[in-house]
């Protein structure tokens, strides 16, 4: 498809839709939303390498005395900071008796086990050996060599993003019953936008898709035109790429209009399986915003009230997107997916 204009940056970021479509007369997206171009797209995304890295939280969820554990395909994952604040991860099962680590304190960087006393400040020690972990400043990433089974990298592929310093920083976590592929095939359909989510976006039109000749190393972005509502036929037009960087994250960047270089990084992390055999997938998305206009340094300094609503924004957007993934995954796993 050839790239329409784009929105381009006036004075102030609204705009006033001056002939606005009711939801049911809008452009019917089926035909071009081929279900081929999306699965190869998939694919493509699935062959990429991602080092063995998985995110497994927040940047901002971790601080005082208390660990921080997560689950990474079943195995239990604990994390803290040592005495110096860098980040420690490491098995969340104690090497003596088993106790859940997630329950032991922090005490001057130490993890204390609250059962026996199993003093843990990150080095290996009594059968307890740490796993490589990283924080970018907004994202936490683990490594775990024997559940990714790549070739391991030495830091994880953080997307290019704005200096969370000088942005807006928000991160939504969430959780669903279906596989990592299952989010990431959602994030790779942009033209259910409109037509699902009609509270958040208008006006939504793909301009540009991969090519399916492209190999697993060459641009691979859909383009799209659309309009961020505000209130009533208030709207903020903007341009987005979206890309898969790697097997399990899509990231939507604002290209031109307002907030140009602004992220929006979803990352699904699978966490295994429930007691009923389902699989089960964390949704870590951080929202990473930026804009050149003066005004905003006052909504940057605002963004310990402001980082709520952006996260109350991304649950009710993936309030209905978990349920477009769990659908596809209980399709998929019972062989009646029709893409």
């Amino acid at each position: 498809m050839t790239p329409a204009g784009p929105p381009g940056r006036g004075r102030l970021p609204l705009r006033l839709r001056r002939a606005p479509v009711a939801w049911e007369r809008q452009r019917p997206t089926w035909r071009e939303a081929r279900p081929a171009l999306i699965a190869d797209a998939l694919k493509r995304a699935q062959a990429r390498p991602s080092g063995n890295w998985y995110v497994v939280g927040a940047s901002r969820d971790l601080c005082g005395d208390r660990p921080l554990a997560r689950t990474v395909e079943g195995h239990e994952v604990v994390l803290w900071r040592d005495r110096s604040g860098d980040l420690v991860a490491g098995p969340g099962v104690c090497p003596h008796l088993g106790a859940p680590l997630r329950d032991s304190p922090v005490r001057c960087g130490t993890l204390v086990c609250h059962w026996h006393g199993l003093a843990l400040d990150g080095a290996p020690f009594a059968g307890w050996e740490p796993w490589p972990a990283h924080d970018d400043g907004v994202l936490l990433w683990v490594r775990l060599d024997d559940v990714g089974g790549e070739e391991p990298t030495a830091l994880p592929p953080v997307p290019v993003r704005p200096d969370p310093g000088q942005a807006l920083v928000a991160v939504y976590t969430g959780s669903g019953r279906c596989e990592p592929e299952d989010v990431v095939a959602n994030r790779l359909d942009p033209w259910h936008g409109a037509w699902f989510h009609p509270y958040s976006f208008v006006d939504l039109t793909v301009v540009d898709t991969p090519r399916p000749t492209d190999g697993r190393s060459a641009p691979d972005a859909f383009t799209v035109d659309v309009s961020f509502k505000v209130a009533g036929r208030l709207v903020v037009p903007v341009r987005a790429e979206f890309t898969a960087p790697g097997p399990r994250t899509v990231v939507m960047r604002i290209t031109d209009g307002e907030g140009e270089g602004s992220v929006v990084e979803t990352h699904a992390t699978p966490l295994g399986t429930d007691r009923t055999g389902t699989p089960r997938t964390a949704v870590v998305e951080a929202v990473v915003a930026a804009s050149g206009r003066p005004g905003f340094a006052l909504a940057r300094r605002a963004g310990p009230l402001l980082a709520p609503l952006v996260r109350q924004a991304a649950g009710r957007l993936w309030r209905d997107d978990l349920a477009y993934a769990e659908r596809r995954w209980s399709l998929r796993s019972t062989g009646r997916f029709p893409g």
